[in-house]
C-alpha cells in the first residue's frame, strides 16, 4: 500500500484515480502530476515500485498544496473574510448561502434541519 502526504492509496485503483484520494488533488492535477513522473496512468498502485511511489511523492510535495495545509489556508480565508465584516464573512457567520443561491427554498444543506416557527394568533 503506498502513503503519499500521509494518505493510504487505494492498492486496486489506478494511479490516476488513486492520487484523488489527497485532499487538494482532483482528476486534472492527478493526469499532470502522473504524466510529469513518467508513470504509466493504467498502472495499479499495488504493482508500483517504491522507485515510482517516491517520485510522485516528490512531484506532490514539491508543486502542490494538500491535505493540512491547504485546509488550514481555506479556515484562514473564510476566517479573514469574517473579521472584515464583508457580505461573503456575514453570510458565512450565520451559516447561509455564500455564493448567491436563494434561501427561501432550499439551502437546507447550509441551514440544518427546519425549525418550525408558530403561527402567530390574531
Amino acid at each position: 500500500m503506498a502513503r503519499i502526504a500521509g494518505v493510504d492509496l487505494p492498492s486496486n485503483k489506478r494511479v490516476e484515480v488513486a492520487l484523488t484520494y489527497i485532499y487538494g488533488i482532483g482528476r486534472s492535477n492527478a493526469q499532470k502530476i502522473v504524466q510529469e513522473s513518467g508513470v504509466d496512468p493504467d498502472t495499479r498502485v499495488h504493482k508500483m515500485t517504491d522507485e515510482e511511489i517516491a517520485k510522485l511523492r516528490g512531484i506532490i510535495e514539491k508543486n502542490y498544496k494538500i491535505e493540512g495545509e491547504l485546509r488550514s489556508g481555506v479556515s484562514m480565508n473564510i476566517k479573514r473574510l469574517i473579521d472584515i465584516g464583508s457580505y461573503r464573512g456575514l453570510r458565512h457567520r450565520k451559516a447561509m448561502p455564500v455564493r448567491g443561491q436563494r434561501t427561501r427554498t432550499n439551502a437546507r444543506t447550509r441551514k440544518g434541519k427546519k425549525k418550525t416557527v408558530a403561527g402567530r394568533k390574531k
